[in-house]
């Protein structure tokens, strides 16, 4: 098929499928409408593609049943399929470019720029609030945490809601919650993971956000499990970037403090000859890092959050 289905019929029912939004890609759906009338939810996942626990949990909430659900999920739970299947980092293989940076993407541009513009246009106006899962790609490790466009009450809500221990206000262009942001969509990105792996306590932790969202939004109804703080930090979050290829040392651990000044790690050319030397402009804690040996140029290589 070439578009969703509609996400309101007036009944419960459960469906599953694939759709084929544009020429050259074709991903999976599912469509869980509950008993009685009420928000729709969007819950998108694998945008990049080797982010595993996310992945799985979008897959779960593909079997919920309709029982005692108000209004609509609707989950796209592959976004980048071939990034999936060959295991890629960050980028879509047909056009190398980090779907979460082309928003609010291009009808007639490259593969992802196209992808991104069907979801403004097509996929987002339907949404009364939608959750992006993340979790820590092949290359990087990382704290949970979610990030909410900073401009936005609704979408700080559902962040706090969600109830990961941090919570980033974030800003710039070309994210998928931004994007959304800009249509007056409450949005939250939510990370948790790393490196690629994916175990049971990650997912679940992801799962009981996605229900204390939902019960968030009054599309549920019975008791979910409460998030271990009241609560999350709210931050800002600065990330440097590799001004050179070469070796990346870092020098501070996940959820370390940090003061402006601190070295945060080291380049190093491979005989061990120190390139750039990475100081931190503010102070704060260490959300995520580059977990990889090898670095180029341009590279996020880390993320510090600055509590506001």
């Amino acid at each position: 098929m070439n578009q969703l289905p509609t996400l309101h019929i007036g009944k419960p029912r459960s469906e599953h499928g694939f759709i084929r939004p544009i020429e050259g890609i074709e991903i999976p759906y599912g469509l869980i409408e509950g008993e009685r009338p009420g928000p729709i939810l969007l819950v998108t996942a694998g945008v990049h593609g080797s982010e595993y626990c996310s992945i799985e949990a979008a897959l779960r909430v593909m079997k919920r049943s309709p029982e005692g659900l108000s209004g609509a999920i609707l989950v796209l739970p592959i976004l980048n399929v071939s990034g999936f299947r060959k295991r890629s980092i960050y980028v879509m293989p047909e056009d190398g470019r980090n779907l979460n940076r082309m928003f609010p993407g291009k009808p007639d541009g490259t593969l992802s720029e196209r992808l991104a513009h069907w979801l403004v246009r097509e996929v987002y106006p339907g949404a009364d609030a939608y959750l992006d899962l993340h979790g820590g790609d092949l290359s990087e490790e990382l704290a949970p945490f979610s990030l909410f466009p900073r401009d936005s009450e609704a979408s700080k809500a559902l962040a706090v809601a969600f109830g990961l221990p941090v919570a980033i206000s974030a800003g710039g262009e070309g994210y998928t919650i931004n994007a959304a942001g800009r249509i007056g969509v409450p949005s939250v990105l939510a990370e948790v993971g790393g490196n690629g792996l994916w175990d049971e306590a990650g997912v679940v932790q992801m799962t009981d956000g996605i229900d204390r969202v939902l019960h968030h939004l009054g599309m549920i109804a019975e008791p979910v499990q409460a998030a271990p703080q009241a609560m999350p930090q709210i931050v800002t979050m600065w990330v440097p970037a590799a001004g050179v290829d070469g070796l990346w040392y870092p020098a501070k651990a996940l959820s370390q403090p940090v003061k402006a000044g601190d070295v945060l790690g080291e380049i190093r050319d491979i005989f061990g000859t120190v390139l750039e030397t990475v100081l931190s402009k503010q102070g704060g804690s260490i959300l995520y890092r580059l977990s990889s040996l090898a670095v180029n140029k341009g590279e996020a290589l880390l993320g510090v959050g600055t509590p506001m």
